[in-house]
Formats: structure tokens, sequence, C-alpha cells
């Protein structure tokens, strides 16, 4: 197995194109998570099927979020990504996002070379208003069985606001 964080940086924050790890395939109702100490990934847990990924899920490599995981992406494709690839991925946004008072924001990405919808998503507001509902909903939700009204979807913002989220998470690693 590799070790993400051996061989990849974040990538080019400030042109908008990151590296992003898979972690969970859009579908998925399996809580997948990069170990960073055994450098592999493992099942965390099962959840619910209503409680499915509405998008394929991943890090940004060398990063580290309020929590002490590595950032969260938000990976938006037609079709589900495998666990354990990763892909240059462009920065379109970020949904601000508490969990169990902690923040946990999610950066929205779409892959930088999309040839079958000719690179149409270049911001937030370019994505179905339905897409954004569903995973506004599904992260408001998904822990409403075992913990419920522990997450909060904040807000919703731009490719600018994201880019500013990794740097200070690529400084948290570097301080670690």
């Amino acid at each position: 197995m590799t070790d993400f964080n051996k061989v990849l940086d974040a990538g080019d924050v400030d042109g908008g194109i990151i590296n992003v790890v898979v972690e969970i395939p859009t579908g998925s109702n399996h809580k997948i998570e990069w170990n960073r100490e055994l450098a592999v990934f493992e099942l965390d847990r099962v959840e619910p099927q209503i409680f499915a990924k509405p998008c394929n899920y991943g890090f940004i490599p060398q990063t580290l979020d309020e929590d002490g995981d590595e950032l969260d992406a938000l990976i938006i494709t037609e079709q589900p990504l495998t666990t354990g690839i990763f892909l240059k991925a462009k920065v379109i946004g970020v949904m601000k996002f508490v969990d169990d008072n902690e923040v946990d924001d999610k950066v929205v990405v779409v892959p930088a070379d999309d040839r079958n919808n000719g690179n149409a998503y270049n911001s937030l507001e370019d994505l179905p208003e339905q897409l954004i509902r569903q995973l506004e909903f599904h992260f408001s939700n998904y822990k409403a069985l075992k913990k419920p009204g522990t997450t909060v979807v904040q807000s919703w913002e731009d490719a600018a606001v994201a880019k500013d989220v990794i740097k200070e998470a690529i400084q948290r690693w570097k301080d670690k």
C-alpha cells in the first residue's frame, strides 16, 4: 500500500488543482477511512443504507483539519470512484461544517479534466441545486440515528474560501 501522505502533497492550491485520495465511493454506506499511522484504508463502520454517500468522499494529502484528520473532500463525478485512487481535482468551493462541535470542513472538487461534461463545473453555482440540497441533507442528518443534532452545515463558500481552508490545513500539517 502506498502512503499517500509521503508520495503526494496537496497540489497546486493557488492554481486551484489539488490532489485528492478517494476513501468512499458514491452510493456506499461503508465508512472507509485512511489510517494515517498504518498507511492503510480501514472500514470504520457500516452506516444504515439510508445514509449512503451522495458523492465520492476523500481527503487531501499532507493536510490536517481542526478535527485532527486530513482535510475532507467531496468529489463530484457522475459515477462512483474506487477507494484508494487519487485524482487531480479542481477546487470549486467548500461546505463549512461542524461535527460534534469540531470544525470538519469539506472541500468540494471535480475532476480537473472532465471531458464527459466539457469541464462544465467551475463553481458551486454550476452544480445542480438538487445535488447541493442532497449533500446538505446528508451531512445534516447522517448521524441522526446515533447522535441526533451533532452535525451542522453552516454555509457553502466559493473556491477562494476553499483555498484558504486548504492552506490553513497544510500549515497545520507542517506544524504537527
